[in-house]
């Protein structure tokens, strides 16, 4: 547990690595025998110390706990991560007296929220000698029995292993050697099984001026910004086209959501509500122009004055705060965070929703766009309904009409169609006499030929007149 801890929070104390790995314990004198032990061995060193403000109000002074060179690899084996990214081993921070390093692990602490579970003492590898730093009597676990159940915590997020802090985030060069104004990350965060892939968090002791936080969420974007060509073989689906991939989330992995990762800042410094609410609101000014998405604004269909829109947050950096003590209080899960362009404290959930997104545009605009489809279905039946009453009215007409209209002349000798067609003129009309109304144009021409003995003989051989067949 010793190793875990201080390979992720790099230098300690044994109170905190308590906090961090067993609270269950009665004291942190069974995390001091396990630091002795592992002093012993050459994995852990303390080179200073820390002073803090006890249960009882007094001060005392702890001793500040690092990894030595050996230490680190030990503690690469127990995390099972490559000895290139364990970082350094704080031997500098350690004789300085860590204040930031101390309130980085006391964060963590916070975030993680270890269930206090009675644990029993480790059997010393060696009896405690006079070089033995010097603590009170051990109680509870340190003496064999078991404690009462200590009172529950709220739930936590992640697990010691889940945490990587002073993580250097290049905007240019690479992880081992970044360019200027590259970020470095006072913690990181992945834990996907619990819906948060990646969060990057920023600790701040009161001692950063309003201005520099702003500046520091403006160097992240930067980070989040760069791209790089996808590592081969990718699991991204953008690599089997060669297209570039942010370069946060070939270390992390997808979010699973449009954006940014988040970032949180975590203010530890305990000052009254309204000096707290002044320093949020400072640095949200002053953050602006990071955090704010690009408000979209459409017509919610063709030619209305109806107006609707959604806030694309694809480059913004999603900035939420939160203190120390609400932390330690309600837990990473509770409603203690606040994030940048929201209106109140929310859980973690909450806060990393964006309510105004195009994902809610598009829930707003569905049930419009029924209704639109509705009103069009109604008035496309409602056409087709006048349609058809159109239709029938004129079959109505040309029914009467054709009941009204009076029936073509015909041929009185022959019964024809007295008069030709308007569209196709008989050429008989041009030989035939005058129409007299009563004959069409051939009847006429045939009335007019002679009629005498001599003209009927003819008719018959030459016409074959049927009134004059021929015997």
């Amino acid at each position: 547990m010793v190793l875990a801890a201080l390979g992720v929070v790099k230098v300690a104390t044994a109170e905190q690595i308590r906090q961090l790995m067993c609270p269950g314990t009665a004291s942190a004198q069974t995390v001091r025998n396990g630091c002795l032990d592992l002093g012993r061995d050459g994995l852990v060193e303390s080179l200073g110390s820390a002073s803090r403000t006890n249960a009882a109000g007094n001060l005392v002074s702890e001793k500040l706990w690092n990894l030595t060179g050996p230490g680190l690899e030990a503690a690469a084996a127990v995390l099972d991560r490559p000895v290139r990214e364990m970082g350094g081993t704080a031997r500098g921070a350690a004789r300085s007296g860590a204040k930031h390093a101390l309130k980085a692990t006391d964060t963590l602490a916070a975030f993680l929220q270890t269930p206090p579970e009675p644990t029993r003492p480790v059997p010393r590898k060696k009896p405690q000698t006079a070089t033995t730093a010097p603590s009170s009597a051990p109680t509870g676990n340190d003496t064999g029995t078991v404690p009462e159940a200590a009172p529950e915590r709220p739930q936590g997020l992640g697990q010691i292993s889940s945490w990587a802090t002073e993580v250097v985030l290049p905007v240019s060069g690479t992880l081992t050697t970044p360019g200027k104004n590259s970020p470095r990350a006072d913690a990181v965060l992945t834990a996907p099984e619990a819906g948060v892939p990646v969060m990057f968090v920023e600790v701040d002791n009161g001692t950063e001026s309003p201005l520099a936080l702003a500046h520091k969420a403006g160097r992240y974007r930067e980070f989040f910004r760069r791209t790089v060509k996808p590592p081969s073989p990718s699991p991204n689906p953008q690599a089997q086209t060669g297209i570039a991939v942010p370069m946060w989330e070939t270390l992390y992995g997808p979010l699973g959501r449009e954006g940014y990762p988040p970032l949180a800042i975590v203010f530890t410094r305990r000052v009254g509500p309204a000096a707290m609410n002044n320093r949020i609101n400072n640095v949200m000014r002053l953050a602006e122009e990071y955090w704010t998405g690009q408000y979209c604004e459409f017509a919610t269909s063709y030619g209305s004055d109806e107006r609707d829109g959604y806030t694309d947050y694809t480059d913004a950096v999603p900035l939420l705060v939160t203190t120390l003590e609400r932390l330690r209080e309600h837990g990473p899960l509770g409603p203690v965070w606040f994030r940048f362009g929201h209106r109140t404290w929310q859980t973690l959930a909450d806060a990393l929703d964006n309510p105004d997104d195009e994902r809610a545009f598009r829930l707003r605009q569905r049930p419009r766009d029924q209704l639109r489809q509705q009103q069009r279905e109604q008035e496309e039946r409602q056409r087709e309904r006048e349609r058809q009453e159109e239709r029938e009215r004129w079959a109505a007409q040309e029914a009467a009409a054709e009941a009204a209209r009076e029936p073509d002349p015909v041929c009185q000798e022959c019964h024809g169609p007295l008069e030709s067609s308007p569209f196709e003129a008989d050429p008989r009309e041009e030989e035939a006499p005058p129409a007299d109304g009563v004959h069409c144009a051939g009847c006429r021409i045939q009335l007019a030929e002679p009629t005498g003995r001599f003209g009927r003989a003819f008719r018959r051989l030459v016409n074959g007149d049927e009134r004059y067949p021929r015997r």
